[in-house]
């Protein structure tokens, strides 16, 4: 069975950063795609940032420029780093694992 859990979540304000862990535990196929979708309030849960065991990566158009995602396969761990972050950045940040592991979330609040 697969566990993800994430981390960091939290309260700030505009302009500020966060930094979001999420590690991955049990048996899967270590080379898998990982990465970040979010939910706020009202909406659909949309991609934020995926990363391959390669180093491809992908953003929302909304993130790029201020996320960085990165993984360290060696601890099963991939981070979101997110800089800049704005008042519509608030949501449930949950963490993903190809082909279909989600973790229970964390909340990131950032006030304006």
């Amino acid at each position: 069975q697969v566990q993800l859990v994430e981390s960091g979540g939290g309260l700030v304000q505009a302009g500020g950063s966060l930094r979001l862990s999420c590690a991955a535990s049990g048996t899967f196929f270590s080379l898998n795609l990982m990465g970040w979708y979010r939910q706020a309030p009202g909406k659909q849960r949309e991609l934020v940032a995926v990363m391959s065991s390669g180093g491809g990566t992908d953003y929302a158009t909304s993130v790029k420029g201020r996320f960085t995602i990165s993984r360290d396969d060696a601890k099963n761990v991939v981070y979101l780093q997110m800089n800049s972050l704005k008042p519509e950045d608030t949501a449930v940040y949950y963490c993903y694992l190809r082909p279909n592991y989600w973790g229970k979330g964390t909340l990131v609040t950032v006030s304006s």
